[in-house]
């Protein structure tokens, strides 16, 4: 059965093109379309989509109000068509965490709709898998948790483990549902944090950045877009920018990022930066004084990284599978023996700090 396809957008033309790209797909069925936020929330209590595409601009009732309503009252996973602005990126960030399950970016050219349309039909695709509960779930402030059991298969002589006490870094790899995901656990981080953290979040150039000022806004522990010279240090996190691969260089007791911006298309199915190439190029200078975080997405990115890290002695956690929106890159660390404990994503902060 084809996925049922509701379209959102305040533009006629747009709701055509999309529509009549869409429905190429044998798999994809576009069953309606609305101009605005209040015709869309009465579509889709009426025609039950699988899946909406919705502009966050519209009139009458803009993306972000819609999909609060949406969420309350008739939840349905969300994709949102964002322009490439500073204010468009921003709502993004806002849409992601209210629960959206993912964005892709309007083209600011005619020859950038083809790719475009790519994007949104593998990201349909993968909507459509995910969970109504998943969905409308909310970040919640749980008191503490115990400790998460071991991954299954895994036994404590089977890798060395670094000194209690040690971590240096955390790496927390995500990509599709991981802007809500961070939302839940950067907050939940003390500004007095003893290490340091990076972020690599799978997410188009343009859009690293309004997440950090996001999760900077609602955090006690500060928040930066990563940029060469940054130092690594306590209390802080770093977003690795999207479209460079992030590296370390360590000068005189001090740490610092060190970004290289490559102009050669990436590959389909890969992401710069790569959660497996951040991770690998932290053990070079950390070795096993890490700690390393894998929360929901697509793939397998992370699951080698995160393998480097548990051989050098660090640590290693998997969000499990019942609060993932998309349990890929979690389950693909647990089958390869690279995930030490699993967590919900509500217990994932507390037992971060647990380990420091």
């Amino acid at each position: 059965m084809p996925v049922k396809v509701l379209v959102v957008d305040d533009s006629l033309l747009i709701r055509r093109l999309v529509t009549r790209m869409l429905e190429e797909e044998k798999d994809i069925q576009v069953i309606g379309q609305a101009a605005d936020g209040l015709e869309a929330i009465e579509m889709i209590k009426k025609l039950k989509p699988q899946v909406v595409t919705m502009d966050v601009e519209m009139p009458k009732l803009d993306g972000i109000a819609t999909l609060r309503r949406v969420m309350r009252e008739c939840p349905v996973p969300v994709i949102m068509l964002s322009a490439y602005t500073t204010a468009g990126a921003r709502a993004t960030m806002e849409a992601l965490a209210l629960g959206a399950v993912d964005f892709v970016g309007k083209p600011m050219k005619p020859g950038q709709l083809g790719p475009m349309i790519a994007d949104l039909k593998a990201k349909i695709r993968v909507a459509a898998g995910v969970s109504l509960g998943k969905v409308a779930a909310r970040p919640a402030a749980p008191p503490k948790p115990p400790a998460p059991a071991p991954a299954p298969g895994f036994r404590a002589k089977d890798w060395p483990r670094t000194a209690a006490g040690k971590i240096e870094l955390v790496v927390i790899g995500c990509s599709t549902g991981g802007p809500a995901a961070l939302q839940n656990i950067i907050p939940r981080l003390p500004a007095n944090l003893p290490v340091g953290v990076v972020v690599v979040q799978h997410i188009p150039v343009g859009f690293s950045k309004s997440l950090s000022e996001h999760l900077n806004r609602k955090s006690a522990v500060e928040v930066i877009h990563g940029h060469t010279g940054d130092e690594v240090r306590p209390g802080r996190v770093i977003v690795a920018p999207a479209g460079c691969e992030t590296h370390f260089i360590k000068s005189g007791g001090k740490v610092t990022v060190k970004l290289e911006k490559c102009n050669q298309p990436i590959p389909p199915a890969t992401f710069r930066p790569s959660v497996d190439q951040v991770m690998t190029a932290a053990t070079k200078i950390y070795k096993g004084n890490l700690l390393g975080v894998l929360l929901t997405g697509m793939g397998r990115d992370g699951a080698q990284g995160m393998l480097e890290i548990r051989k050098l002695g660090g640590r290693t956690i998997a969000q499990d599978e019942a609060s993932c929106v998309v349990y890929g890159m979690p389950k693909a660390a647990i089958d390869l023996g690279a995930a030490e404990k699993i967590s919900p994503l509500n217990k994932i902060a507390q037992e971060i700090l647990d380990l420091l």
